[in-house]
């Protein structure tokens, strides 16, 4: 009996994620406008973990969709699209260290462990800016983002959303976390 890797997508759920995929692809064709489906489809197929990379993006709610493209490498770059911080992973702290610093009421999660338990990368601040462009995100909600090291080495977390037509970077202790703080993540396909 041969075993299935744990970081695979069923094939009744490969099917139908495709699909989700691919109608979001269509519906906004304006965050990808000269990118075609096949070519995304069968890059797809290719690597059963980023297939599982991005159930795992919609399971929490990302609604990942592709936003570019790197010609030197031949990839695709999805991302959570979601309109607000994705409600399954919000309420969250930013990092390990950060949970492990509080003393009680401790989420269950950090957004950098869930974005590598995801096989995903948490936007950097200039991703997050350039994501803006192709929509408009977080206008209730905020996203932890990649935050620089000498910043985490004092304590210190960044964090963006976007409000009066501006995305905005903010910094918080790496232990806070908000029922409206979550993360978005970024795939390369």
């Amino acid at each position: 009996m041969t075993k299935r890797n744990e970081k695979e997508v069923a094939f009744e759920r490969r099917e139908e994620l495709i699909n989700r995929l691919k109608t979001r692809f269509d519906k906004n064709s304006r965050r990808h406008e000269h990118f075609e489906w096949e070519k995304i489809e069968m890059k797809l197929n290719e690597d059963g973990g980023k297939l599982w990379s991005l159930n795992e993006m919609e399971k929490t709610g990302g609604e990942p969709d592709v936003i570019g493209y790197d010609d030197k490498e031949n990839i695709y770059i999805f991302c959570d699209c979601s309109q607000e911080s994705p409600k399954g992973r919000r309420s969250i702290c930013y990092d390990f260290e950060g949970l492990e610093s509080r003393k009680k009421n401790k989420p269950e999660q950090n957004a950098v462990g869930m974005a590598a338990e995801m096989g995903i990368e948490l936007l950097t601040p200039e991703q997050y800016k350039e994501l803006q462009k192709v929509g408009v995100f977080d206008t209730k909600t905020s996203s932890w983002v990649k935050t620089p090291v000498d910043i985490r080495k004092l304590g210190g977390a960044l964090f963006c959303d976007y409000r009066f037509g501006q995305v905005f970077l903010y910094h918080n202790g790496a232990e806070s976390y908000y029922a409206v703080r979550g993360f978005r993540g970024l795939l390369r396909v």
